[in-house]
């Protein structure tokens, strides 16, 4: 038996894609490791005057807070699965089933996705970010084929009715 489309492992697992960002995601990794790096090279090479003890943690832990929130821009994705979406955002995550969404807005003035959520509320997806041009277009309405798809309670037909 061969799999249909967004059928079986393959369809299924290209589906249910974690949406990140293409550019930001491995841009804000290497930062956080130019950062942590960079910071303890300094400190660990710096002589004279002021590369006392108290001055090398200072800049070593600088270094490494630069690091923690590059690595936090690096982390933000939407995972979407069969029961719902994770959106994990800069200093937030927030789990929504499908019928929590409303609407998917990506204005050409948006830098990254809005949700519109039953509750009234709006989630940004920065997940899905202005800066990555046409491949955000199309993650956008991936996701938006996903909130059809799954998000919908099924119309009520002929037989619901008994």
């Amino acid at each position: 038996m061969g799999a249909r489309a967004g059928d079986g492992a393959d369809g299924g697992a290209e589906r249910f894609r974690v949406f990140r960002g293409r550019f930001g995601t491995p841009v804000a990794y290497g930062l956080a490791l130019l950062s942590a790096g960079g910071c303890t090279f300094v400190a660990l090479a710096a002589t004279g005057q002021g590369a006392d003890t108290a001055n090398r943690i200072a800049i070593i832990v600088f270094g490494l807070l630069g690091a923690v929130i590059a690595w936090r821009f690096g982390a933000v994705r939407a995972v979407p699965d069969p029961d719902g979406l994770t959106v994990v955002n800069y200093a937030s995550s927030r789990r929504l089933s499908w019928p929590e969404i409303v609407t998917v807005r990506f204005g050409p003035n948006d830098p990254w996705v809005h949700l519109d959520l039953s509750d009234g509320d709006v989630l940004a997806v920065m997940g899905i970010q202005r800066a990555d041009g046409e491949h955000a277009m199309a993650e956008a309405r991936r996701l938006v084929a996903l909130i059809a798809e799954l998000g919908e309670a099924p119309e009520p037909g002929p037989d619901s009715a008994r």
